[in-house]
């Protein structure tokens, strides 16, 4: 009797756990097919949409879009910015590009690590045929110093551009040097040799900078304006409007074609538990007005609100 029991409490024991098993992997396939499903046919509605805009401007389209600035990851933020692997996809994209056909990049960024877009400003810069540059809403620090590599600077009329001051450790690198500065003899090892890290970086940004756009500024208009971009007048967040963009030789456009906030609309942000911006879309026909409505009446509450 004890045995048929341990028997048939075995079997349902193993049932159970084949059962959560199966939930769990069924669970799993499921989320799987979801997210890259979702994916796929978003990748290719943007593959599409690329291939029209090259076939009509006879380009080469290359996105650098961080357009989820923080990505969640089983519950770890994780940042989205300029690193290395993107730097490798561009410079292999550049390479792809014939020596004349023109390079259109559309770049929505928060800026990254300093070699990587470096690297990416210097290939640009290099590149025979014309460079135009595309700013939807923003592009900060590294993407700021790509942007110096183009021929033309299309801007959002609302669209802002940043200063290129390095940062050492999340630090200004002018606020190191400016508290060693206030110490004086003060100030301990480590920050003597964040200081002298801080010194070296702002004078090789600046130099890379002057370089950079001396190749269509006059040497002298160039360094003072490497300058100003890296010196650390401002925050690193400080917003380079339009106005002041050109203020700064950029050579700024604001004519914006339409099929950039198409593709920027292919790159959501991620989806919160409730949206923090909300508004409805102009209505292309909005129909006749409800009977009352027209004649001055206020409508009936919704829902049967209270």
């Amino acid at each position: 009797m004890a045995n048929d029991l341990h028997v048939r409490l075995g079997f349902w024991y193993h049932l159970a756990q084949a059962t959560r098993f199966l939930f769990w992997l069924l669970l799993l396939v499921v989320a799987a097919a979801v997210l890259f499903g979702q994916r796929d046919t978003t990748q290719q509605t943007r593959d599409t949409l690329i291939q029209r805009i090259e076939a009509e401007r006879k380009s080469r389209v290359i996105g650098l879009i961080h357009r989820q600035d923080h990505q969640s990851i089983l519950g770890v933020q994780v940042s989205s910015s300029i690193n290395i692997e993107d730097s490798e996809a561009v410079l292999r994209a550049i390479r792809l590009t014939p020596d004349d056909q023109p390079i259109d990049v559309i770049l929505h960024t928060p800026g990254g690590l300093v070699l990587a877009a470096e690297q990416i400003a210097m290939a640009l810069a290099d590149h025979k045929g014309k460079v135009t540059v595309f700013v939807p809403h923003y592009a900060m620090s590294g993407g700021t110093l790509i942007a110096m590599a183009a021929q033309e600077v299309v801007m959002d009329r609302n669209a802002v551009l940043g200063p290129v001051d390095p940062q050492i450790g999340g630090v200004a690198a002018a606020s190191i040097l400016k508290a060693v500065e206030i110490k004086k003899g003060q100030a301990s090892d480590e920050t003597l040799i964040l200081a002298d890290m801080a010194g070296k970086a702002r004078i090789q940004v600046a130099s890379f900078v002057a370089d950079l756009l001396e190749r269509r500024l006059p040497r002298k208009r160039a360094e003072e304006i490497a300058v100003v971009m890296s010196e650390g007048r401002w925050t690193h967040d400080f917003p380079i409007t339009v106005a002041s963009a050109r203020q700064l030789d950029f050579p700024v456009s604001t004519d914006m074609p339409r099929w950039v906030y198409e593709l920027m609309d292919l790159y959501p942000q991620a989806k919160a538990q409730r949206p923090s911006v909300i508004y409805l879309p102009p209505m292309r026909d909005p129909g006749p007005a409800k009977q009352g409505v027209a004649d001055g009446q206020k409508p009936a509450p919704a829902g049967g609100a209270r």
